[in-house]
């Protein structure tokens, strides 16, 4: 085929293609309005599906992101809680060396200087604790309370009234919300 010949084939295609995509001429005779008020009929009803589909879609989005934010709640809580049982099961096994060090600066003897530097371990060590969030319970003069007590002895008192906790023989302590050791105590009956 000679370039002549294609350019005239193309041309010929291209008039087709206008011809089957022009848009016919409204007609407004009487059956002209019927038909465009069927279609705008459809159309609303298109509309309204859309709309209520539209709708469908952003009920399902809303809900998919608020379980999405919740799941997200769900595993930093879960995170946060496994690290506090590590850092309880950790600082646990360092308590009863807590414990020996107060025994040990409670009978220590003075005028050495040695007993200085344990001192400053043992401030050293409790400041480490501390800052993983370990408290100690405050049991001393206080009432009894099994969530944060545990009752080895019971003595008769008159300075102190029934139930009041005389003693304290072991520390107990917290680590955030959680008990991780009770503290041993003395109450009075």
């Amino acid at each position: 085929m000679s370039k002549k010949e294609k350019m005239h084939q193309s041309e010929s295609e291209a008039e087709k293609a206008h011809d089957s995509t022009a848009t016919p001429v409204a007609d407004h005779g009487p059956e002209g309005s019927a038909d465009t008020s069927l279609g705008l009929a459809e159309l609303k009803k298109q509309l309204a599906e859309a709309e209520c589909q539209a709708a469908e879609y952003k009920d399902g989005w809303q809900r998919s992101a608020a379980d999405f934010q919740n799941y997200r709640r769900h595993v930093e809580a879960e995170k946060a809680e496994t690290y506090q049982n590590a850092a309880g099961s950790i600082i646990k096994r360092y308590l009863p060396v807590l414990d020996d060090m107060e025994r040990a600066l409670a009978a220590r003897p003075d005028g050495l200087a040695w007993v200085d530097g344990i001192e400053l371990i043992y401030r050293k060590l409790q400041f480490i604790l501390e800052s993983e969030g370990l408290k100690r319970i405050e049991a001393e003069g206080r009432m009894f309370d099994p969530n944060y007590h545990e009752a080895i002895l019971q003595e008769p008192s008159e300075d102190h009234e029934s139930g009041q906790i005389i003693a304290v023989v072991q520390n107990g302590y917290i680590l955030g919300e959680r008990v991780i050791r009770p503290a041993m105590v003395k109450v009075a009956q």
